[in-house]
């Protein structure tokens, strides 16, 4: 199988996967507001519990809740930037089919999330208990834009390593 094919293969499969990927937000985003706090809260809940057991620390149930309550905010924005991050990374390799330098695929996959998160938002304003806001888009474009950034400092810091290792061998052979 040529390079070409697999480059195809992979785009096709995260193609794929983005659209899936804007389905979930979609169904997120139609929940209403007491079903959307239900979740953050559990999230929440959970991080703190696992954070208490990891470093041992001895917190009741109602301090636990507490502390849930608090955090909760940062939870739901951490969840909002995951999600486009994630969303603009598959993007990013779907459009990879196409000959584009690695600037404009970068501009053009963030642009998409952020267009996304913008219609999101939008579709927000359906939807009772919920209302779409700037702020969520910026979350969100913020989101898009480090999660390209990482994944591409990742991708880059990945194949630098393999060249060093392919060097490393190539010496030792000679």
């Amino acid at each position: 199988m040529e390079k070409r094919d697999i480059v195809r293969i992979r785009s096709n499969i995260a193609g794929i996967l983005a659209v899936l990927w804007m389905v979930i937000i979609f169904i997120f985003s139609a929940q209403n507001k007491e079903e959307s706090s239900v979740v953050s809260e559990g999230v929440s809940d959970q991080l703190v519990s696992m954070t208490g057991w990891l470093f041992h620390l001895h917190i009741d149930e109602e301090r636990i809740w507490e502390i849930a309550r608090l955090v909760e905010h940062f939870v739901r924005k951490g969840a909002h930037m995951t999600e486009f991050a994630i969303l603009a990374v598959l993007l990013y390799i779907w459009i990879g089919r196409w000959r584009m330098r690695c600037l404009y695929r970068y501009l053009t996959a963030a642009g998409l999330a952020i267009l996304y998160a913008c219609s999101d938002e939008f579709h927000q304003l359906f939807v009772e208990g919920r209302a779409g806001l700037v702020s969520d888009v910026i979350v969100d474009s913020v989101g898009a834009v480090l999660g390209l950034a990482l994944f591409l400092l990742l991708r880059r810091f990945i194949l630098w390593r393999r060249r060093k290792r392919a060097n490393r061998n190539r010496k030792a052979e000679a």
